[in-house]
Protein backbone atom coordinates (compact mmCIF):
# COMPACT_ATOMS: atom_id res chain seq x y z
CA UNK A 1 0.00 0.00 0.00
CA UNK A 2 2.88 2.61 0.27
CA UNK A 3 3.13 1.87 -3.65
CA UNK A 4 -0.38 3.36 -3.82
CA UNK A 5 0.02 6.32 -1.69
CA UNK A 6 3.32 6.91 -3.38
CA UNK A 7 0.78 7.15 -6.98
CA UNK A 8 -1.82 9.40 -4.94
CA UNK A 9 0.53 11.70 -4.22
CA UNK A 10 1.53 12.18 -7.35
CA UNK A 11 0.20 16.01 -9.11
CA UNK A 12 -1.73 13.96 -11.96
CA UNK A 13 -3.28 11.41 -9.80
CA UNK A 14 -6.22 13.11 -9.92
CA UNK A 15 -6.61 12.35 -5.88
CA UNK A 16 -7.30 15.35 -3.51
CA UNK A 17 -4.99 16.37 -1.31
CA UNK A 18 -7.78 16.55 1.73
CA UNK A 19 -8.04 13.20 1.27
CA UNK A 20 -4.54 11.84 1.61
CA UNK A 21 -4.05 12.54 5.47
CA UNK A 22 -6.59 9.14 5.34
CA UNK A 23 -4.51 7.11 3.97
CA UNK A 24 -0.92 7.92 5.70
CA UNK A 25 -2.41 7.53 8.84
CA UNK A 26 -3.38 4.25 7.96
CA UNK A 27 -0.07 3.59 7.02
CA UNK A 28 1.53 5.34 9.71
CA UNK A 29 -1.02 3.06 11.98
CA UNK A 30 0.59 -0.71 10.77
CA UNK A 31 3.98 1.02 10.34
CA UNK A 32 3.32 2.04 14.23
CA UNK A 33 2.94 -1.70 14.79
CA UNK A 34 6.28 -2.93 13.50
CA UNK A 35 5.43 -5.47 11.31
CA UNK A 36 7.84 -5.97 8.42
CA UNK A 37 5.23 -6.17 6.01
CA UNK A 38 2.07 -3.90 6.31
CA UNK A 39 0.23 -7.05 5.65
CA UNK A 40 -3.47 -8.02 4.99
CA UNK A 41 -4.76 -5.69 7.74
CA UNK A 42 -3.44 -2.96 6.44
CA UNK A 43 -4.47 -4.13 2.68
CA UNK A 44 -7.83 -3.93 3.72
CA UNK A 45 -8.29 -0.78 5.70
CA UNK A 46 -6.64 0.90 2.72
CA UNK A 47 -8.97 -0.43 0.15
CA UNK A 48 -11.87 0.14 1.99
CA UNK A 49 -10.47 3.75 2.55
CA UNK A 50 -10.21 3.62 -1.26
CA UNK A 51 -13.84 2.80 -1.81
CA UNK A 52 -15.33 5.35 0.80
CA UNK A 53 -13.19 8.44 -0.42
CA UNK A 54 -12.40 8.29 -3.87
CA UNK A 55 -14.39 7.35 -7.26
CA UNK A 56 -14.60 4.58 -9.29
CA UNK A 57 -12.73 5.89 -11.93
CA UNK A 58 -10.18 7.41 -9.67
CA UNK A 59 -9.40 3.93 -7.88
CA UNK A 60 -9.69 2.05 -11.41
CA UNK A 61 -6.90 4.75 -13.04
CA UNK A 62 -4.00 3.74 -9.39
CA UNK A 63 -4.87 -0.29 -9.88
CA UNK A 64 -3.97 0.03 -13.50
CA UNK A 65 -0.58 0.67 -12.64
CA UNK A 66 -0.58 -0.54 -9.26
CA UNK A 67 -3.16 -3.37 -9.35
CA UNK A 68 -3.02 -7.26 -7.58
CA UNK A 69 -0.33 -9.81 -9.06
CA UNK A 70 2.22 -7.55 -10.92
CA UNK A 71 5.20 -8.49 -11.26
CA UNK A 72 4.64 -12.03 -10.08
CA UNK A 73 7.87 -13.57 -11.73
CA UNK A 74 6.35 -14.15 -14.91
CA UNK A 75 7.17 -11.09 -16.74
CA UNK A 76 10.17 -13.10 -18.58
CA UNK A 77 8.04 -15.39 -19.74
CA UNK A 78 5.17 -12.92 -20.90
CA UNK A 79 7.47 -10.65 -22.71
CA UNK A 80 9.01 -13.71 -24.93
CA UNK A 81 5.28 -14.15 -25.88
CA UNK A 82 4.91 -10.91 -27.09
CA UNK A 83 7.62 -10.88 -29.09
CA UNK A 84 7.27 -14.44 -30.85
CA UNK A 85 3.58 -14.01 -31.70
CA UNK A 86 3.54 -9.94 -32.10
CA UNK A 87 3.21 -10.57 -36.00
CA UNK A 88 -0.22 -12.42 -35.47
CA UNK A 89 -3.94 -10.75 -34.64
CA UNK A 90 -4.96 -9.83 -31.38
CA UNK A 91 -7.69 -12.48 -31.26
CA UNK A 92 -4.99 -15.30 -32.90
CA UNK A 93 -2.32 -13.79 -29.65
CA UNK A 94 -5.56 -14.13 -27.37
CA UNK A 95 -6.31 -17.33 -28.20
CA UNK A 96 -2.75 -18.33 -27.54
CA UNK A 97 -2.50 -16.25 -24.36
CA UNK A 98 -5.24 -18.18 -22.68
CA UNK A 99 -3.52 -21.75 -24.20
CA UNK A 100 -0.22 -21.21 -23.15
CA UNK A 101 -0.28 -19.51 -19.79
CA UNK A 102 -3.28 -21.42 -19.20
CA UNK A 103 -5.18 -18.57 -18.18
CA UNK A 104 -9.03 -17.11 -18.60
CA UNK A 105 -10.34 -16.57 -22.40
CA UNK A 106 -9.69 -12.84 -23.68
CA UNK A 107 -12.79 -12.12 -26.31
CA UNK A 108 -12.22 -9.06 -28.28
CA UNK A 109 -15.42 -7.28 -28.27
CA UNK A 110 -16.50 -5.06 -31.68
CA UNK A 111 -16.41 -1.76 -29.46
CA UNK A 112 -12.39 -1.78 -29.26
CA UNK A 113 -12.64 -3.39 -25.53
CA UNK A 114 -11.76 -6.65 -23.84
CA UNK A 115 -13.66 -8.72 -21.39
CA UNK A 116 -12.02 -11.35 -19.54
CA UNK A 117 -14.69 -12.83 -17.08
CA UNK A 118 -12.42 -14.50 -14.04
CA UNK A 119 -12.30 -15.87 -10.69
CA UNK A 120 -8.97 -15.61 -8.59
CA UNK A 121 -7.06 -18.43 -7.88
CA UNK A 122 -6.02 -17.09 -4.83
CA UNK A 123 -7.94 -15.32 -2.04
CA UNK A 124 -11.79 -15.91 -3.26
CA UNK A 125 -10.81 -19.09 -5.00
CA UNK A 126 -10.14 -21.02 -2.27
CA UNK A 127 -13.21 -19.89 -0.19
CA UNK A 128 -15.57 -22.94 -0.29
CA UNK A 129 -18.55 -22.68 -2.16
CA UNK A 130 -21.05 -24.04 1.09
CA UNK A 131 -19.20 -21.45 3.33
CA UNK A 132 -20.03 -18.72 0.61
CA UNK A 133 -23.59 -20.29 -0.24
CA UNK A 134 -24.18 -20.07 3.94
CA UNK A 135 -22.76 -16.59 4.53
CA UNK A 136 -23.03 -13.31 3.53
CA UNK A 137 -20.12 -12.26 1.05
CA UNK A 138 -16.87 -10.61 2.76
CA UNK A 139 -17.19 -6.93 2.29
CA UNK A 140 -14.18 -6.47 0.56
CA UNK A 141 -15.19 -8.01 -2.44
CA UNK A 142 -15.57 -5.20 -4.80
CA UNK A 143 -12.50 -3.40 -3.76
CA UNK A 144 -10.44 -6.84 -4.19
CA UNK A 145 -11.56 -7.35 -7.43
CA UNK A 146 -10.79 -4.06 -8.56
CA UNK A 147 -7.34 -4.83 -7.64
CA UNK A 148 -7.09 -7.97 -9.58
CA UNK A 149 -8.55 -5.80 -12.50
CA UNK A 150 -5.17 -4.32 -12.12
CA UNK A 151 -3.16 -7.38 -12.31
CA UNK A 152 -5.28 -8.62 -15.54
CA UNK A 153 -4.61 -5.97 -17.24
CA UNK A 154 -0.84 -5.57 -16.38
CA UNK A 155 -0.63 -9.44 -17.26
CA UNK A 156 -2.59 -8.95 -20.77
CA UNK A 157 -0.63 -5.88 -21.82
CA UNK A 158 2.84 -7.65 -21.19
CA UNK A 159 1.51 -10.89 -22.91
CA UNK A 160 -0.27 -9.05 -25.75
CA UNK A 161 1.95 -6.35 -26.60
CA UNK A 162 -1.01 -3.48 -26.18
CA UNK A 163 -2.04 -0.83 -23.63
CA UNK A 164 -5.05 -0.72 -21.67
CA UNK A 165 -7.08 1.18 -19.43
CA UNK A 166 -10.05 0.08 -17.39
CA UNK A 167 -13.62 0.24 -18.38
CA UNK A 168 -15.51 -1.93 -16.20
CA UNK A 169 -15.50 -3.83 -13.31
CA UNK A 170 -19.00 -5.99 -13.50
CA UNK A 171 -18.82 -7.92 -9.92
CA UNK A 172 -21.71 -10.52 -9.61
CA UNK A 173 -23.10 -12.41 -6.23
CA UNK A 174 -20.36 -14.63 -5.26
CA UNK A 175 -23.46 -16.60 -4.28
CA UNK A 176 -25.05 -16.46 -7.81
CA UNK A 177 -22.02 -17.46 -9.65
CA UNK A 178 -18.79 -18.52 -7.68
CA UNK A 179 -16.80 -19.84 -10.76
CA UNK A 180 -16.66 -16.55 -12.63
CA UNK A 181 -18.32 -13.62 -10.56
CA UNK A 182 -16.49 -10.94 -12.50
CA UNK A 183 -15.87 -9.57 -15.73
CA UNK A 184 -13.32 -6.45 -16.65
CA UNK A 185 -13.64 -4.88 -19.01
CA UNK A 186 -10.28 -3.46 -20.79
CA UNK A 187 -10.24 -0.52 -23.31
CA UNK A 188 -7.65 -1.01 -26.10
CA UNK A 189 -5.43 2.69 -25.94
CA UNK A 190 -3.13 1.08 -28.32
CA UNK A 191 -2.51 -1.75 -30.21
CA UNK A 192 0.72 -1.35 -31.90
CA UNK A 193 3.37 -1.83 -29.05
CA UNK A 194 4.05 -5.04 -29.92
Amino acid sequence: MKTMLKAMRKKNSGISEDVLPIFERIIQKYEALGAPSLGPDCDKEFKEAMEKHLTKEQRWRLYETNGGCMGTGHDKDRKIFALEYAHLDLDERMALFAETFDRHRPVLNDDNTISVTFTCSHRYGKVKRDKIKNSPPPPIVEPYFECCAGGRLYELQKALGIKLKIKSVDISSLEENFDNPVVYTFEIVDNTLA
